[in-house]
């Protein structure tokens, strides 16, 4: 396992993260097969664990609460607040009403008493930068949490929370979490960029892209991974998006395979290979998942694999665009276009 230091903060983490999206109902994983990903987890090497509140509606934090329980000083522990949690239509967003309920919410669910890194899960164009931010800086004073940090936030709003930060003495954001792969590149355009100029951390999401760069998608065979049932629409074929990523993905196999690696090492080095990335968060779902995930842990791809890659698939290039997550809200939602 390679550890970089997490932006400019001192803390010093592995190049993968483990990701608890599947712990819970969502993943169908029980509280035992939770715990037995963190201990397999910890014994490769890692020691960043990843959640979220909204992951199976708090369900993902309590399992993970009771896996760390009696070992929680050896894991950077990070979780994330904004999206909704219930019916209640306050009781989501980046305001400081719900941010200091959600951070409890968090800290009881995971049975610690502080958060080592607390992310504000999606850029929310109805809260100023200045009302989140100083929700955050007190929160951080409290000792609630020790960090926080942005996830799958434009370019632009990174910049903007940074001077928000500066011109009214507040904490910043020191880091980022958005989603890249091979097949997904578009942060390199702007993201990374802007995120190595302010000295973040970078914490990448779906580097496998939902199963479409661990070996198991190809042409002419069925489709097994679990993402596939979860959200059908990324794996239909008549979707031109999935066209371009079928084509990118036989390419890939074959360069993988010639240089003897196999899809998950070529994926995973990838990512890693950017200066810009501090770890790449995987979400296995089973022990043999996270195993083979584990193997690629020290992968480092050579010049000229990088460059067959940069071939494939352009750099800055998104795939799939419309599957980031981070386009502008009032391209999404007309009333935040017209009065």
């Amino acid at each position: 396992m390679q550890y970089r230091t997490l932006g400019r903060t001192g803390v010093q983490v592995s190049s993968l993260t483990l990701g608890a999206m599947n712990f819970g109902a969502l993943g169908q994983l029980t509280q035992a097969d939770a715990t037995a990903l963190v201990d397999a987890a910890l014994e490769g090497g890692i020691n960043v664990i990843d959640t979220a509140d909204h992951y199976s509606n708090g369900e993902s934090e309590e399992q993970l609460g009771k896996a760390i329980a009696g070992r929680r000083d050896d894991i950077v522990l990070a979780t994330k607040a904004h999206l909704p949690m219930g019916e209640e239509r306050n009781h989501q967003g980046s305001s400081r009403r719900w941010l200091m309920t959600a951070v409890e919410d968090s800290l009881r669910r995971l049975d610690v008493d502080h958060i080592d890194l607390y992310q504000i899960h999606r850029w929310d164009p109805r809260t100023s930068d200045e009302e989140t931010l100083s929700a955050l800086t007190d929160l951080q004073r409290a000792g609630k949490i020790r960090y926080f940090g942005s996830s799958t936030f434009p370019a632009y709003r990174i910049v903007q929370a940074q001077w928000a930060a500066r011109a009214n003495h507040l904490g910043r954001y020191v880091t980022e979490q958005p989603g890249y792969s091979i097949l997904q590149r578009g942060i390199e355009t702007h993201v990374l960029p802007v995120t190595q100029e302010y000295g973040m951390g970078v914490l990448v999401w779906s580097p496998l892209d939902s199963g479409w760069l661990t070996g198991a998608v190809r042409e002419n065979r069925a489709i097994t991974t679990n993402r596939a049932t979860v959200l059908p629409e990324r794996f239909d074929p008549a979707v031109p998006a999935n066209q371009a990523k079928m084509a990118a993905v036989e390419k890939l196999a074959a360069l993988a395979e010639a240089s003897g690696l196999t899809m998950i090492q070529l994926a995973l080095g990838f990512v890693t290979a950017h200066p810009g990335v501090t770890s790449a968060i995987i979400g296995p779902r089973t022990l043999g998942h996270l195993r083979t995930q584990l193997d690629a842990a020290d992968t480092v791809l050579s010049a000229d694999i990088l460059d067959a890659i940069d071939e494939i698939v352009a750099p800055g290039t998104d795939l799939a665009p419309h599957e980031k997550f981070d386009t502008t809200p009032s391209l999404l939602e007309p009333a935040l276009r017209r009065r």
